[in-house]
Parts: structure tokens; C-alpha cells; sequence
């Protein structure tokens, strides 16, 4: 994982919860990784700060893999991937 560039990652699927305040884009989050195929990779766009602790805790949880998220201006794209 130290070597994914999150600039080049190709998501299948992405939910924008910007403007959703906790839990908002978590439930987005839940809701969107069932439309994504085990392997694949969803996209989250949140500009809520409390999603950059929610994704990756949620994710490890059930199981899934956190990639990182990038800053960018106004809001962050989270990037996880379906394990089961």
C-alpha cells in the first residue's frame, strides 16, 4: 500500500456526501460499497472533518481496505476497497 498513488486510482463507484454532516457521509459510505464488486475501489467526497476518523475505523471493522484520502480544496476523497 505504501506505494498506491491515491492521484491515479480509478474508482468504480463514488458518493458525494459533501455538505452531510456526521454520520452523513459514513451512511453514504455504507450504502455506496454495496454497488461496488469485491476488489473493487469506491470513492467517498466528504468535506465533514469527522470522516477522515469514521471511514478508516468503519472500514477496518468490517473488513474492508482504507487506501487514504486526499485533501483537496474544500472537501477530501476517501478511497475504499471491497473486501468481502
Amino acid at each position: 500500500m505504501a506505494d498506491l498513488d491515491l492521484n491515479t486510482i480509478e474508482a468504480q463507484s463514488m458518493v458525494d456526501a459533501r455538505g452531510s454532516a456526521c454520520p452523513g457521509p459514513l451512511l453514504e459510505a455504507k450504502k455506496g460499497i454495496g454497488k461496488v464488486k469485491v476488489g473493487e475501489i469506491l470513492e467517498i467526497f466528504s468535506n465533514d472533518p469527522g470522516t477522515r476518523a469514521d471511514i478508516p475505523a468503519w472500514s477496518k471493522k468490517v473488513k474492508h481496505e482504507y487506501l487514504g484520502f486526499l485533501e483537496m480544496d474544500g472537501y477530501d476523497k476517501h478511497y475504499v476497497r471491497r473486501k468481502k
